[in-house]
């Protein structure tokens, strides 16, 4: 491919990514982050724009933000790790928590809580599914397996949230008890 063609290429194929990237990352990480590993995959996307499977481009694109992202987290342990070797020489002021760092109520706080109690690798799935609406062969090229085993781990991890809510959303003690009630 000539270099003009692949600029040509990339220039098509970049405008359809950004917004949809810059979605996928801001529901993972926060915003400096996402901007970060946005430009990235981007990058990479550049790099192997001759790998890029023709009609399934999001799909790649995500499994690279996916990568970029992991990439991005492990730097952020490292420096968690150098920081906290500093802070045992030079410990740093506390600080209250404030107003805004209580956590969200309602349904929405009860499907996060239930998310985060699943395997990261299902809520991965529940992620690309219900926040990417991706399909199961979308999500297929995303992790790398087949059609077949997305759409069964999809169902698996659908069943695993909806028992997961159902725990949170249960009655406590006696309340959830109908024994003894007239009805």
């Amino acid at each position: 491919m000539t270099a003009q063609a692949r600029r040509s290429r990339f220039e098509a194929l970049a405008p359809g990514l950004i917004d949809p990237l810059r979605r996928f990352l801001a529901r993972r990480t926060d915003a400096a982050t996402a901007d970060d590993v946005l430009g990235d995959t981007l990058l990479v996307c550049w790099r192997r724009l001759d790998e890029v499977p023709a009609g399934e481009e999001l799909p790649w694109a995500y499994g690279v933000a996916r990568h970029c992202l992991a990439n991005a987290e492990r730097g952020v342990r490292r420096q968690q790790r150098v920081a906290a070797k500093i802070a045992v020489v030079d410990p740093p002021a506390t600080v209250a928590a404030g107003p805004d760092d209580d956590p969200t109520s309602g349904e929405a706080a009860q499907v996060r809580a239930a998310l985060e109690e699943l395997p990261e690798r299902d809520a991965e799935l529940l992620r690309l599914w219900a926040w990417e609406q991706l399909g199961a062969g979308e999500i297929a090229v995303v992790l790398n397996i087949t059609p077949n085993a997305a759409s069964i781990r999809l169902h698996r991890a659908r069943e695993k949230l909806r028992q997961a809510v159902g725990k949170i959303q249960a009655p406590v003690g006696h309340e959830g008890s109908k024994e003894g009630r007239a009805t």
